[in-house]
């Protein structure tokens, strides 16, 4: 099986990833193209999908990370994913960003009986953040749900042996004190094969991956209100 993921939680990611007979423990990414730039996904991520379809060919499977992220970026990436499985005529599949990047995490060097907490970059001197443990060798044991809070506060939910993974993990530590300067760190962002792997095992349970945005707070832009007659 052949899928396209895509994830603006951040920058724009884009990539293919192939899962010989629909294996999630064998999917693994082909090509990637990641930008660097979190301001750009309209302008960066339709180029990059029209490079990897020409060269690899149409996916069997759209997958699309669902946030945390900022409201425009995020929705970018969504409705992209949506639009382009509709014209394809195949399905799309959500999971939150922070769950791949903990997968990633995990797969990576992180042993079985570890936790991660990973965080994201929410802006406003906050972080999205969740703290996970491996369910297996393709789940997730959740500890703590994606939240949007000040570095400290997530730096808070930190358990011994805990590895704190992800672009704002420096902060975290910082904003946690000594106690927290301990715990390893890993400045990984989001990993397409992870992510890929987690929509086919959950696919492969039976559960239903809806693309809803994962905003976690309210956009910036607020409709004026009605002006009454």
């Amino acid at each position: 099986m052949r899928v396209l993921v895509i994830d603006t939680s951040a920058g724009p990611t884009a990539a293919i990833v192939e899962a010989p007979g629909s294996d999630p423990l064998a999917a693994a990414a082909r090509e990637s193209l990641v930008s660097g730039s979190s301001r750009r996904h309209a302008e960066e991520l339709a180029p990059s999908i029209d490079a990897l379809v020409t060269r690899h060919g149409v996916p069997d499977l759209v997958v699309v990370g669902t946030g945390p992220g900022p409201f425009t970026g995020l929705r970018v990436g969504l409705v992209t994913a949506r639009t382009l499985a509709r014209g394809w005529g195949i399905d799309v599949a959500g999971v939150p960003s922070l769950d791949a990047i903990a997968r990633g995490a995990l797969d990576d060097a992180a042993p079985a009986d570890r936790s991660v907490l990973v965080t994201t970059d929410a802006r406003r001197r906050e972080v999205y953040f969740a703290r996970y443990a491996a369910d297996g060798p393709t789940g997730l044991t959740v500890h703590v749900p994606a939240s949007v809070a000040s570095p400290a506060v997530a730096a808070g939910h930190l358990a011994a042996g805990d590895v704190v993974v992800g672009a704002m993990a420096p902060a975290v530590l910082a904003a946690g004190g000594e106690a927290a300067s301990a715990h390893e760190v890993r400045e990984a962002g989001v990993d397409p094969a992870a992510m890929a792997r987690l929509a086919l095992a959950r696919l492969a349970a039976g559960a239903r991956l809806d693309t809803e945005p994962m905003y976690l707070r309210r956009p910036d832009a607020v409709a004026p209100a009605q002006a009454r007659p």
